[in-house]
């Protein structure tokens, strides 16, 4: 098991998909939250639910996101660092289920040298799926107070970053739109 936490994001307006993401059916499960957090428990100790309210019809612990009416991975982040005791958290989205279980290891296995360290595969960087450091919160307040909330740029403004490269670019597939879910559930 992986000590470190992981939190699931969960608190985006799913605007292409038209409707919320987060609780569409997904294989056996009622929703496609409770699919990510039933995996995700086999293999962290901890698992948290990032979100703008309790829409879950499941138990969970939950980090309720500090904005209501701004959708920000970079806010969600800064509540959940500023809501979780241990230095390290891992990061990860709703909406892609297929991360293998070894990914998620060989991230943390990089994460202590690291304030961040994020997958990347040949076509592109995940940075919402890899491990972020509490000593990241001075950077992304400052971030927010200059009104900047993209991931990427906090990455490349951390001096101490992992970008760790995986051949397997389908695991990292996203559900955002309707013809993307029907591909993958049908």
């Amino acid at each position: 098991m992986i000590n470190i936490p992981c939190v699931i994001l969960s608190g985006g307006a799913s605007r292409r998909m038209g409707e919320d993401k987060s609780l569409l059916p997904f294989k056996k499960f009622d929703t496609l939250i409770e699919y990510q957090h039933s995996k995700l428990s086999k293999i962290f100790n901890t698992i948290f639910i990032s979100s703008k309210n309790n829409k879950f019809n499941f138990d969970a612990q939950l980090l309720i996101d500090e904005s209501q009416s701004i959708y920000s991975p970079m806010i969600a982040l800064k509540s959940i660092l500023k809501n979780i005791q241990e230095e390290k958290v891992f990061i990860t989205t709703v909406d892609v289920p297929f991360i293998e279980i070894d990914t998620f290891k060989k991230l943390v296995s990089y994460c202590l040298e690291y304030d961040i360290t994020i997958a990347k595969d040949r076509y592109n960087t995940h940075n919402l799926c890899g491990v972020f450091s509490k000593s990241l919160l001075p950077l992304i307040e400052k971030l927010l107070n200059d009104d900047i909330h993209k991931m990427n740029t906090l990455i490349k403004s951390s001096s101490n970053y992992k970008e760790i490269l995986f051949e397997n670019d389908q695991q990292f597939a996203n559900i955002n739109t309707k013809d993307e879910y029907n591909k993958y559930i049908l």
